[in-house]
């Protein structure tokens, strides 16, 4: 085990012991700030507080798209459908996959949420080369075998790592993959106690999201599993300065 990976054992060890002192009002901040800058890594132009305003007050933001703010929405509803599961301790399946994407992409895009893509697509910005459609099952087959064979053996935070860059490699929608692949490593996470781990929307940590993603695309994903291993002690040292008042 790596020095990062020791680190967070004993970060998630000292939140467990203030478990007790969880607010539910820290949680619904905390889930906002994810719900914002998940979908900002995408390009949705919603500020924070406008994304507050949208999902827990159901205003409409004047100049906004419809879609950005069902973006926000989804992603909020997305969350409460991950950790239902976890709390459920239901076993993480392709169905739970689709289930995910179809709330991302619920009244966005209805012929295609919670379906793998029926054509060729490119990713923008990369050289990486998707599988054509009709290799998605077996390549998603695949994916969820991985994750039985490793699931029991694998320290959670990489396991989750893994999970991630391995769907986004596959890019089995038409859209809403890094939302999707971002909510099923949270789900992952959540499984095994962990709050969630929010990769930030500013540009520098979206540049160094990206890069590593396309380091790992070349065959070496140890860059990203890293990188999420630094997400993941940040959104703890955050969690633990709130809750410790």
């Amino acid at each position: 085990m790596n020095d990062k990976l020791q680190q967070i054992d004993t970060l998630l060890g000292e939140l467990n012991q203030y478990r007790a002192n969880e607010n539910y009002r820290i949680t619904e901040a905390l889930e906002i700030e994810y719900t914002y800058d998940s979908n900002r890594i995408e390009g949705n132009t919603l500020t924070l507080h406008e994304t507050d305003m949208v999902v827990n007050k159901g205003i409409t933001i004047a100049g906004k798209g419809l879609k950005e703010h069902l973006e926000a929405i989804n992603h909020k509803e997305a969350i409460d459908f991950i950790k239902d599961i976890a709390q459920k301790k239901e076993p993480i399946s392709e169905r739970v996959l689709l289930d995910i994407h179809a709330i991302v992409l619920h009244s966005i895009d209805k012929d295609n949420a919670g379906k793998y893509r029926r054509v060729p697509v490119i990713i923008s910005g990369s050289k990486h080369i998707p599988p054509q459609p009709y290799l998605l099952q077996p390549k998603m087959d695949e994916l969820f075998q991985w994750y039985e064979a490793n699931k029991d053996s694998m320290h959670p935070v990489v396991l989750a790592a893994q999970m991630h860059e391995k769907l986004v490699s596959v890019h089995p929608f038409i859209d809403g993959n890094g939302r999707t692949a971002r909510l099923l490593m949270n789900l992952i996470l959540m499984q095994h106690g962990y709050p969630i781990a929010n990769i930030k929307g500013d540009n520098e940590t979206r540049r160094r999201y990206y890069e590593t993603l396309e380091e790992a695309s070349s065959g070496d994903n140890s860059a990203f599993v890293e990188f999420i291993e630094d997400v993941v002690i940040q959104s703890l040292t955050y969690y633990l300065k709130i809750i410790r008042g």
